[in-house]
């Protein structure tokens, strides 16, 4: 086992009804204006973004609203954001809603905060923000788990780069977990947060393997817990206990637990940055549940006894002590599989990828081949372009 910090800040406040008390919360800390940071016409539609706006009413604590934030948020969102938070002399952003909501409130908390850097150079890797305005969340998707993560991830639509940044300011103060407000996400949207909760919490099981027992047994229990709960969910939308299971899960998936002691490099991840980069319409976790088969299949021969412990006690499956390569090859297809279940694409042709494209894709993942992805198996430029070209399936 490595060496490791585990660090996880966020309050949580999960369960029925607690996105009642955010104005009490807030008052707590003693803020005098918040910004309520918010996605499309749902949070206006279901009644949430009233009832948060009356929670805060009734603590006399004033605001300002901003809603609008795209799936993959970008670049000229936050910007705006980091404007209006300067202009009203905000204090604390409250971003109500999923992943992207919550990714670009931490990208204007750290605008905001550090007014002499130009934000998008913490995603170029140029800078490092020294600090971030407060940011809480009210969590109305499972899947990200940047509700209790230290990244946040950005799309620049000017170049169409997607890129991440992590900062241990980026961990939320409190996050208002209440798996009711998940009831009404699609079924697609529902699958798609269920892949990204395993595939968070793979990419980092399939990374640096000696001596982290407890940290796989404990990824392996969310994922078996991921798997079936996404099951009851696409089957019974408003099942509290398999909701409860999802949004609890994609936090713990992504708060460092299931990477304690080990290195990772999420290839995976880097590679859908690309794609949804590339395609800014394709969701996060449709992009993973379309790459991660293929990627699998080509790097496996190089730990063919990892994936084979992943396909016995995650899937169970009898291992073939004869073949182990062959076991490992049977849970890679039973993941692939369960995406199929859940109605998630296999390949990118599904999502209308062109082929012309994924030679840029490769590049821009590469630095144009100036570095190489470290993992399992070191992946090339030519590398990329293979699985990219394999994981668009048959014409």
């Amino acid at each position: 086992m490595k060496n490791f910090e585990f660090c996880a800040p966020t309050r949580m406040i999960f369960g029925r009804d607690t996105h009642l008390q955010v104005g009490k919360i807030i008052k707590e800390y003693g803020f005098q204006k918040v910004l309520v940071h918010f996605g499309g016409n749902s949070a206006r539609k279901s009644g949430l973004l009233d009832t948060v706006v009356r929670a805060l009413e009734e603590e006399q604590i004033d605001h300002v609203l901003l809603g609008g934030v795209q799936p993959n948020p970008t670049l000229s969102m936050a910007r705006r954001g980091i404007r209006l938070c300067r202009e009203e002399q905000v204090d604390f952003i409250l971003a109500v809603g999923g992943g992207s909501v919550i990714d670009s409130a931490k990208c204007i908390a750290d605008g905001v905060a550090n007014p002499d850097v130009d934000v998008w150079k913490y995603f170029m890797k140029e800078a490092v923000p020294e600090k971030a305005l407060p940011v809480g969340t009210i969590l109305t998707l499972s899947a990200t788990g940047s509700e209790m993560s230290n990244s946040c991830v950005i799309t620049n639509e000017e170049t169409g780069l997607k890129r991440g940044c992590g900062s241990p300011a980026h961990r939320p103060l409190f996050s208002i977990c209440n798996p009711e407000l998940t009831y009404t996400v699609s079924k697609f949207q529902t699958g798609c947060g269920t892949v990204d909760i395993i595939m968070h919490t793979l990419e980092r099981y399939m990374g640096d393997s000696e001596g982290v027992s407890v940290t796989d047994r404990i990824a392996e229990g969310i994922m078996k817990s991921v798997i079936e709960a996404g099951r009851i969910a696409d089957a019974s939308p408003r099942d509290y206990e398999a909701r409860a299971c999802l949004m609890w899960s994609g936090s713990l998936s992504h708060n460092d637990l299931t990477s304690a002691g080990r290195t990772f490099l999420m290839q995976v991840h880097q590679m859908e940055h690309e794609l949804s980069g590339k395609y800014p319409q394709i969701a996060h976790g449709a992009g993973l549940s379309a790459l991660w088969p293929s990627w699998a299949r080509y790097v496996c021969a190089c730990r063919p006894s990892r994936f084979a412990q992943y396909a016995v006690r995650v899937w169970n499956l009898e291992m073939n002590f004869e073949n182990i390569l062959e076991t490992a090859m049977a849970g890679i297809q039973a993941t692939e599989d369960y995406f199929v279940s859940l109605g998630m694409p296999v390949t990118l042709r599904q999502l209308g990828v062109s082929e012309d494209a994924l030679e840029e894709m490769a590049d821009k993942c590469t630095g144009h081949g100036s570095r190489t992805l470290p993992g399992i198996r070191e992946l090339s430029r030519d590398d990329l372009v293979a699985i990219y070209r394999a994981a668009m399936g048959e014409a």
